[in-house]
């Protein structure tokens, strides 16, 4: 089928806007790949052997020869973090595989893994989102031993994957295959659970409940199985040809799962510079790739933070997407997956539904991707079309399911969920906006109520303790954006807010900090921009101030009289209390130089990255 022509539209859009940037990059990358064949070779003998001094004698021969392909290995690794601590046994089967396709791997770094489960609602969090350059710059210094032609990526969670193909796409020259870890066996139902957590909200059960349901939800190695940022990144990987087909949501500690980690190993050679199948990865990462991952949020109702993690990934290849991009495509992108927060079902549901094959191929044969792109498999996205399955304990590829087997977790275009994809841009006098609305009721999506103002989450958190909020109203918590604390995520407000909603009030969020991938059903406009530390017109409201979110109309505003708005002040707020403690002296520097939400949050100075 053709290509739907407001696909087309926002993609041509996109090219002549990212023009200059994307030349420059491409410029770039071209200039490095010229350098050989075999990255060491432009490596002194005294440089060639510091760099294998440690490696048994079988690789060390390979890489004295300076003819093979080197694959690069980059990982997240660590045992606290359940995402993470699959990546343990990859290492040593990649090198294993690379051996045996006549090339050799070396594990080129780690990167920090951090956990917003784990830092949700604590100091730690204001480190969370400039984790992702910190991991960027750590991928940088992995591969700047100029040894490897080739790198795979071992990570899976919310900042970790972003960082790992920013990284990445500083070295577009070298081909790149990311390798998931899996999601987590399915545990406490996500309903169930949520239940309990209002529940201790309102108080009426105590930690020692609240704490078994968690260890229940949360149980055992892989991603949590909700469909927060983490699995969003794994969805967006795959639809943008940088996995293996169907790699997605295959659980840890299975056969399949080594299997695909060994064939990963192999693939990254297949594409190695040299080759007939040379794919450099800052080709792939291209403008139809990143309206693809677009489409792919918006067709399951994928993480808000993409809105600036994909933004930040395609600045990374000199391309230049906004929210008003996101916004166009999700008025015509169906929504055709309903994954907890937007429904009942976790990701192994959505997986043993159809997955990530069954969806690719909805969207292709609705004319709703870009079929005519490069991913590691080669030309055209028809490859992800397939599902992997064990052939004799090794992985084979067989079409994916051709309708789905639970109607209720994945649809296919013709019958969607809601005929867009539930993410809209808000503007107004208070700024500009995203607002998930794929979990939220139609008749919460309109919201005109006072202002309630909080420069912390803890204020409103303490407000409701105290009976202050049994009313309708808006609640307004700034401050709270990238150069203020590092814009952490919100999360910790959504029970309480959703207790409030279910009680009858009309309640809704402003902020110009993140919520979790995991945000639901009270309307939530997040990433004012620009945020009040700069003197964002969110400085100007008042407690009081009748303020109208309407996710309908795309309206963020206060209804006050221009004039009187346009003579406000805006606030300030002493954020000293956010400079010390969990290591926050030492993201200063990253507070000051933090681009505004909708550029990304980038903290990079680079000419092809900043305006």
């Amino acid at each position: 089928m053709a290509l739907h022509p407001v696909i087309a539209d926002v993609t041509a859009r996109i090219v002549a806007r990212s023009q200059p940037r994307r030349a420059a990059y491409l410029q770039h990358l071209d200039a490095a790949a010229k350098r050989g064949r075999v990255e060491r070779t432009q490596l002194s003998c005294t440089n060639l052997a510091h760099a294998f001094a440690a490696m048994p004698d079988t690789v060390k021969i390979h890489l004295k020869e300076a003819s093979r392909p080197n694959l690069a290995i980059v990982s997240a690794y660590n045992d606290m973090l359940s995402a993470h601590q699959p990546l343990e046994a990859f290492p040593a089967w990649i090198k294993d595989e690379a051996l045996k396709a006549g090339a050799t791997a070396q594990f080129a770094g780690g990167v920090p893994a951090m956990c917003d489960g784990v830092t949700q609602g604590q100091a730690g969090m204001e480190l969370s989102l400039f984790s992702r350059d910190v991991i960027a710059m750590s991928t940088a210094v992995a591969l700047s031993h100029q040894m490897f032609d080739a790198a795979l990526y071992l990570g899976v969670c919310d900042k970790i994957v972003p960082g790992l193909l920013i990284g990445a796409l500083t070295f577009g020259h070298l081909p790149a295959v990311f390798v998931p870890a899996g999601p987590m066996t399915t545990g406490m139902s996500n309903d169930e659970k949520a239940h309990i957590r209002q529940l201790y909200a309102e108080g009426k059960v105590g930690r020692d409940v609240l704490l078994e349901s968690e260890a229940q939800s949360y149980h055992g190695p892989g991603t949590c199985t909700f469909y927060g940022t983490a699995n969003s990144n794994q969805m967006l990987m795959e639809i943008m040809g940088l996995h293996l087909p169907g790699t997605a949501f295959v659980t840890p500690g299975t056969p399949l799962r080594e299997a695909l980690t060994r064939a990963a190993a192999h693939r990254a050679v297949a594409i190695c510079p040299g080759g007939e199948h040379y794919t450099p990865v800052g080709r792939i990462v291209d403008e139809k790739a990143v309206v693809n991952g677009i489409i792919g949020l918006l067709a399951t109702g994928g993480s808000t933070n993409h809105t600036l993690h994909l933004v930040a990934i395609a600045r990374a290849a000199g391309i230049d997407i906004n929210w008003d991009d996101f916004d166009e495509l999700s008025a015509v992108i169906p929504l055709l997956a309903r994954v907890y927060p937007n429904g009942k079902a976790d990701v192994n549901h959505f997986h043993a539904a159809g997955g990530m094959g069954f969806l690719i191929r909805e969207l292709l044969d609705a004319g709703l991707l870009h079929e005519d792109v490069t991913t590691i498999m080669g030309q055209g996205l028809r490859a992800y079309t397939e599902e992997p399955w064990l052939d004799n304990g090794v992985a084979a590829w067989r079409p994916a399911a051709t309708t789905s087997h639970d109607s209720g977790v994945l649809r296919p275009a013709s019958e969607p969920f809601s005929a867009d994809g539930g993410l809209r841009v808000l503007k107004g006098n208070i700024g500009r906006s995203v607002i998930k609305v794929s979990a939220v009721k139609p008749e919460h999506r309109v919201v005109e109520a006072p202002a309630v103002i909080f420069h912390e989450q803890d204020e409103l958190l303490a407000a409701f303790k105290r009976g202050e909020l049994e009313r309708d109203f808006v609640a307004v918590i700034r401050f709270q954006g990238p150069r203020a604390n590092g814009m952490p995520e919100l999360h910790k407000l959504t029970p309480t807010l959703a207790v409030l909603q279910e009680r009858g009030f009309a309640v809704a969020l402003v902020t110009d900090g993140r919520m979790s991938g995991a945000s639901g059903k009270v309307p939530a406009a997040i990433h004012v921009s620009p945020e009040a530390v700069s003197g964002g017109p969110i400085a100007k409201l008042r407690d009081g101030d009748l303020v109208r979110v309407d996710a309908n109309s795309g309206e963020l505003t206060a209804l006050v009289a221009e004039a009187e708005w346009a003579a406000r002040e805006v606030v300030s707020a002493n954020l000293e209390s956010n400079d010390f403690g969990v290591g926050r002296e030492l993201f200063a520097g990253m507070r000051t130089l933090a681009d505004v939400a909708e550029h990304g949050a980038m903290t990079f100075h680079h000419p092809l990255w900043r305006d």
